[in-house]
């Protein structure tokens, strides 16, 4: 692992922009010498109290405990959304719609990470 005055330097990145957000993919270590990635999308906006562009940025960090449950949960959560004509969301119900049905599940913020959690 290398440092730059204090900092440590990326052990991999991956940038990808698509339309109005760009996704970084980034690779780090932690002290001991592990390594865990970390997920930011950035959106360039407008502040119209300043005058001037800025980023937002949100980023999810993923340690390598985690990466087969993610990994599983992203894939089934990509063939979904391939296999399905769309999501329509809104507030704090999400209405999946397929061709021969629909169905409506109540998602809270509240309710990640529980194991009862309402499933799709």
């Amino acid at each position: 692992m290398k440092e730059n005055q204090g900092r440590r330097e990326d052990v991999f990145s991956k940038v990808i922009r698509a339309g109005k957000r760009t996704y970084f993919f980034d690779v780090k270590a932690t002290k001991a010498g592990e390594n865990f990635i970390t997920i930011t999308e950035s959106k360039k906006r407008f502040s119209s109290e300043q005058g001037k562009f800025y980023f937002e940025k949100h980023k999810v960090f993923l340690y390598k405990e985690d990466f087969d449950k993610f990994e599983e949960g992203f894939n089934e959560v990509l063939e979904f959304v391939k296999n399905n004509q769309g999501v329509v969301e809104t507030e704090n119900e999400v209405e999946v719609k397929t061709e021969d049905k629909s169905l409506t599940v109540d998602v809270s913020f509240e309710d990640l990470g529980k194991e009862d959690s309402p499933e799709v």
